[in-house]
């Protein structure tokens, strides 16, 4: 990476707020020192904003009052000023109807934070599953220097002798108590035992795979997402972001000089070889058209059609994300790819991904397999298309039951959310094992915010029989935690008139995942019938930012970013009078 010339103190952009003799900047330092501070802190000084997203809603982030202290210090023993600036948390359990609908709201936030105030650079905190996309984009869109600091995952969850995985365990319990297997007793063991330390999901959900995602682009310090939130180690990476961000100030490093064509690959390798989450490509995928770099779901499909899984870590695999950071972590992930990762991309950190990764090494061969003995050999995830899914859908093939990569079955159909809750374990539903259940009405627009409601429940009176997988599919995302036959953001979805929203009870539906087909045997005849016949249905708001999101929002297969912030030129600096 060609070096820039290191900036002088004048050239901060905090300059303009502290450093001209006028009345306004008299404002400025008459106000900070009315919090305590002497110029002698500030006077110079590369002003750095802390962006946290910690709140009292979301455990996974319970860490970050202490975590921010200690960005904080490291910022103070390099030299620069920190002011943490708290900003909306997504708490994935907590947030209604998801945190879909909120992500774009926290990428703007933090977009407008940093424009407003008087930032030279930024630690963002994030790590609990759409705080991760949310800072970038908006990190990505001011183009400030900037570094990630991930939340890192929780500790293993622990039931009568058995490790437990967030999220993974919750449905495989829950289908084991509908369908009588275990009582109260034991639901309640896994509800005390799930959960037991800070941090975000431990298994390779969305916050792992995004995390992870970041370190790949070259947006963290190498192995940083890798770390368990409890872990002392956590907290010196966190002392270490701090310092690094000062000297990327100086340097005037920007995520735009590191996010480009490479970077974006190397994400999705990682993705891929991680087993990860189906939601990355919405993710990376918005994060891509803010940086202004193409990629589209396609290229995830030909980059999974080459990459291993290697990671053998739930929902695809076996073990937990605190066993795959004692193996080695992502760094020896990497590694391990080899030429499938571009080691010349940039990082933050000056040196080239090639560089963090060398020497790495993996400590336990069956978490992190080489690619003489992969999990899974390729097809970590598969992208779809056909008259159902036109714009495409998504699959994650190593999460599903062999069998059913190539299926036919008649249609089960559910309208919305609560048609399905009402109906799904009714006995006298006319499903058996081999139909396709269908989940209309749960995208972008039709949920709204595209819940993850993707793992659609299996019918009790099928679970008593033993069946635990059935092909199923929606314009629904899936949590990275989920897993199952579940086909996933078909686009374009129904609430705006796409195939899906034309399915019956009874249609024939073929999914052949080798070939990357998704059919409806329906004649064309029938299907334009239908959908003369179809009347869009009502805007789920009227007003606020839910009526924002709904005028604005993009399809799957583009980010399902706002159309007026995926693209265009940087909004100027504010005036200061």
């Amino acid at each position: 990476m060609a070096q820039k010339p290191r900036r002088k103190p004048e050239e901060l952009r905090s300059h303009r707020w502290y450093g001209v003799n006028d009345l306004r900047s008299f404002g400025h330092r008459s106000r900070t020192a009315q919090m305590g501070y002497t110029r002698s802190d500030y006077a110079g000084k590369p002003v750095i904003a802390v962006i946290n997203t910690w709140s009292e809603i979301n455990p996974c982030h319970t860490h970050f009052r202490q975590r921010a202290e200690e960005v904080k210090r490291g910022i103070w023993q390099a030299g620069g000023f920190p002011i943490e600036m708290p900003a909306m948390s997504l708490s994935e359990p907590f947030q209604k109807p998801t945190t879909m609908l909120y992500r774009n709201l926290l990428a703007m936030e933090t977009e407008e934070l940093l424009r407003s105030y008087p930032a030279d650079g930024c630690v963002l905190m994030g790590g609990c599953d759409k705080t991760t996309p949310a800072l970038l984009m908006g990190a990505f869109s001011m183009n400030l220097p900037a570094i990630f600091m991930p939340a890192g995952p929780m500790l293993r969850g622990d039931f009568q002798g058995q490790f437990l995985g967030s999220g993974s365990d919750t449905w495989k319990y829950w289908a084991e108590l509908r369908a009588g297997n275990i009582g109260e007793a034991e639901w309640k063991g896994v509800e005390d035992g799930i959960a037991r330390s800070p941090g975000h999901c431990m298994t390779m959900g969305t916050a792992s795979t995004m995390t992870s995602a970041v370190e790949a682009l070259g947006l963290t310090l190498p192995g940083a997402a890798s770390i368990p939130a409890p872990d002392s180690r956590h907290a010196q990476m966190a002392t270490l972001t701090g310092k690094r961000i000062v000297d990327m100030v100086w340097e005037d490093l920007k995520p735009l000089d590191i996010a480009d064509a490479r970077a974006f690959d190397n994400a999705v390798t990682a993705v891929l070889a991680l087993g990860g989450s189906t939601n990355s490509l919405v993710h990376l995928v918005a994060l891509a058209r803010r940086a202004g770099v193409p990629l589209d779901i396609d290229r995830f499909d030909t980059l999974a059609r080459k990459v291993p899984v290697l990671a053998n870590v739930r929902p695809a695999g076996k073990y937990l994300m605190e066993d795959f950071f004692y193996a080695g972590g992502l760094r020896a992930l990497l590694a391990r790819l080899g030429d499938l990762i571009d080691g010349s991309a940039p990082t933050v950190n000056g040196r080239t991904l090639g560089e963090n990764i060398a020497g790495a090494k993996a400590w336990n061969d069956d978490v992190i397999r080489s690619r003489d003995d992969p999990l899974v050999p390729h097809d970590g995830l598969a992208v779809l298309r056909g008259n159902l899914a036109p714009g495409g859908a998504v699959i994650k093939p190593p999460a599903m039951e062999a069998r059913l990569l190539r299926h036919a079955g008649r249609a089960v159909v559910f309208r919305d959310y609560e048609d399905m809750a009402a109906r799904i374990d009714d006995p006298s539903l006319d499903v058996d094992a081999d139909s396709v259940i269908v989940l209309q009405n749960a995208g972008p627009r039709g949920a709204p915010g595209m819940p993850e409601w993707g793992q659609l429940p299996i019918p009790k009176k099928l679970l008593q029989q033993g069946v635990r997988d059935m092909v199923r599919i929606s314009d629904a995302r899936m949590s990275g935690t989920s897993y199952g036959a579940c086909v996933l953001h078909v686009t374009p979805e129904s609430f705006v008139g796409g195939p899906l929203a034309f399915v019956r009870d009874g249609d024939r539906i073929e999914l052949d995942v080798p070939a990357r087909r998704l059919q409806l045997l329906v004649d064309e005849a029938e299907l334009a019938h239908r959908h003369a016949a179809w009347q869009p249905p009502p805007p789920h708001f009227t007003r606020g930012f839910g009526t924002l999101y709904l005028k604005h929002v993009t399809q799957a297969d583009q980010g399902c970013d706002f159309d007026f912030l995926e693209a265009g030129a940087a909004t100027g600096e504010p005036e200061i009078h």
